[in-house]
């Protein structure tokens, strides 16, 4: 309604002046279809949130068409470092969309159920992007892991929760059997595995690409989607989503339609055309070199999985990670509210 108002106030004062410079005894012209005025587009503000790694690869095009002037909405999108960035901005209704860990997004629906700011699941944007990766050749098999110091990013976070799961289907017990340190961020975690041979760190895709380029004995020891696939056959791993505040989408949901059908234009770009999509990756601040982006994009499970499929394969993932710790979604498993669309 707002974006016609001034249209339509200019329509009405075009037709009074034209009325009283009219002859009432004479017949009023009828307006041809060129003269009649058209309401322009008002282009929707859409703050987005995302993270820097896999979760934004997809959306990189989409950003580079905003930053343009190109894109059919005003999509502002700011990419963060840590979830912890972006969680309070949910929270507080400062981001209509956010691109988010999967747990992440369970947590914060039992957290903002009931709010202004309850928000709701439209996509699953990445499968699972995370291995082991080891500066030497001993680890073949999370027994091997016994005894070792692994590093890692995600503290209460889908990185934690997933190699916690996989550590205690093998037999291990983290934090007697296996030490796991944490850092707050990948680059910390590459760090580490630079500065000590045989260290053994946990990273997503693609900053294990970037390790085995730039570290030299670095190697993908355990494709954790693959270990996750032979423990459980009923869910798969899932990095992360996106999430939608409901009043949002309540309000104006033409304006989500266009960023969903515009995002998964932006998927198939990356997917499609990794030369093309790189430089972008690049430009977010993803990788260091357009070289590391090409040869990390098929590795990192870029999806766009939306509808009943979404619902089976992210709620299956939540329920492994409730059996494991009740406290990774939240407290409990989402409604069927959770999903957008459901």
């Amino acid at each position: 309604m707002k974006r016609t108002v001034a249209a339509l106030s200019a329509v009405l004062v075009a037709a009074l002046l034209a009325a009283c410079g009219t002859n009432p005894s004479e017949p009023t012209p009828s307006a041809s279809p060129s003269a009649s005025a058209t309401a322009p587009v008002v282009p929707m503000t859409i703050n987005i949130a995302s993270l820097k790694g896999p979760t934004t690869m997809g959306l990189v095009k989409l950003i580079d068409d905003a930053s343009k002037g190109t894109a059919a909405e005003d999509y502002q999108a700011t990419v963060y470092g840590t979830p912890d960035e972006v969680i309070p901005l949910v929270v507080q209704g400062k981001l209509d969309i956010a691109l988010i860990p999967a747990n992440l997004a369970a947590v914060l629906y039992n957290k903002t159920k009931g709010t202004d700011a309850q928000v709701s699941v439209a996509a699953v944007n990445t499968l699972g992007v995370l291995d082991v990766v080891e500066v030497g050749d001993t680890i073949h098999s999370f027994a091997d892991l016994k005894g070792k110091t692994i590093y890692s990013t995600g503290k209460g976070a889908s990185p934690e929760y997933v190699l916690n799961y996989l550590l205690t289907k093998n037999g291990l017990t983290p934090g007697v059997d296996v030490t796991v340190e944490f850092k707050s961020e990948a680059t910390e975690v590459t760090a580490a595995l630079a500065a000590q041979p045989g260290a053994v760190g946990v990273l997503p895709q693609p900053y294990v690409t970037i390790v085995e380029t730039k570290v030299p004995g670095a190697r993908t020891a355990l494709d954790l989607t693959k270990e996750w696939a032979k423990v459980n056959t009923d869910s798969q791993l899932v990095t992360g989503v996106v999430v939608i505040r409901n009043a949002f989408a309540t309000e104006h949901p033409d304006a989500v339609a266009q960023f969903m059908k515009d995002y998964e234009a932006s998927t198939a770009f990356t997917n499609d055309n990794p030369a093309g999509a790189a430089p972008l990756i690049v430009a977010a601040g993803i990788v260091p070199s357009p070289e590391v982006a090409v040869a990390a994009i098929p590795f990192c499970n870029i999806v766009d999985i939306t509808g009943a499929e979404m619902k089976t394969t992210l709620g299956g993932y939540l329920a492994v990670l409730f059996g494991a710790d009740p406290k990774s979604v939240g407290g409990s498993l989402p409604g069927d509210d959770f999903y957008y669309g459901g």
